[in-house]
């Protein structure tokens, strides 16, 4: 659940971008049930068409169902980061992150290595993230993620901030890196570090297929490098990069002490 921050994919582009993504989600009436959503389709795919979604994008988006449970999931998202970081850290399993952390780091040195060589990131900031989100890969989601986030972009509650994210979704399904059955969390978010579309668009490496270990974990070096993250620091050294990632400062406390915890070892 790292989408609170993670879609923070328009700071670095073009002012003129944002609002020319902004006038999308206007143009396209919003809703708040599944009633509107095929007449919304319609409209949505004028505005995507004009951003440059190809055929392939659009039937995803043709094809796309209204996901209730995303709409339930995002109405409980609060409770996800609620409490102190220590029952934060009790609830999301901590010691177990940072137990298989360590070994998963000692198992996979050659990979850590190379990417702190790359990004300048250390190994535990990236075990903590993949740990948080997916259990290191052993649970990326059952939601298909085009549905999931042209209901976000369609639903009421924010859809200018899930917009950009729908365009850049679609223009992943153009290239090829997602396709209309890819699966992953609630909230739109794929791959083993659960990236937002935007995000997997901007700092996605290589083939950008982040259900990849390799690939998600350097594209997460990538974003956090991008956030600012300073080479030999640590994690609680780089709060700020962390804070790029989620906004949530129990999660961002909760990663530090992990990743810490796992750097040390």
């Amino acid at each position: 659940m790292a989408f609170l921050a993670k879609g923070r994919l328009l700071v670095a582009v073009g002012a003129a971008v944002i609002g020319l993504l902004t006038g999308a989600a206007q143009a396209a009436s919003c809703g708040k049930s599944a009633a509107g959503f095929d007449a919304w389709k319609t409209e949505f795919a004028q505005e995507a068409r004009a951003e440059g979604v190809g055929s392939r994008g659009l039937s995803a988006l043709a094809g796309a169902h209204y996901a209730t449970g995303t709409i339930k999931a995002d109405r409980a998202i609060h409770k996800a980061f609620s409490g102190s970081v220590e029952s934060f850290m009790k609830r999301r399993g901590a010691a177990s992150i940072i137990s298989k952390g360590r070994s998963l780091k000692k198992s996979n040195a050659a990979l850590f290595n190379k990417i702190e060589r790359d990004y300048g990131v250390s190994p535990g900031v990236l075990l903590a993230i993949w740990g948080m989100e997916t259990g290191f890969g052993s649970y990326m989601g059952n939601q298909n993620t085009v549905s999931a986030i042209l209901t976000l972009a369609y639903d009421c509650r924010r859809p200018g901030f899930f917009t950009p994210h729908a365009i850049a979704a679609l223009k992943l399904v153009d290239s090829g890196a997602l396709s209309a059955s890819t699966v992953g969390a609630m909230h739109g978010e794929i791959g083993h570090t659960q990236f937002l579309p935007g995000n997997v668009l901007k700092y996605g490496v290589g083939s950008k297929n982040l259900r990849d270990r390799g690939t998600a974990l350097a594209s997460t070096a990538n974003f956090l490098r991008a956030h600012g993250w300073r080479r030999g620091v640590g994690a609680e050294g780089n709060m700020g990069a962390i804070a790029g990632w989620n906004s949530a400062s129990v999660y961002q406390q909760a990663i530090a002490r992990i990743a810490t915890a796992i750097d040390g070892d």
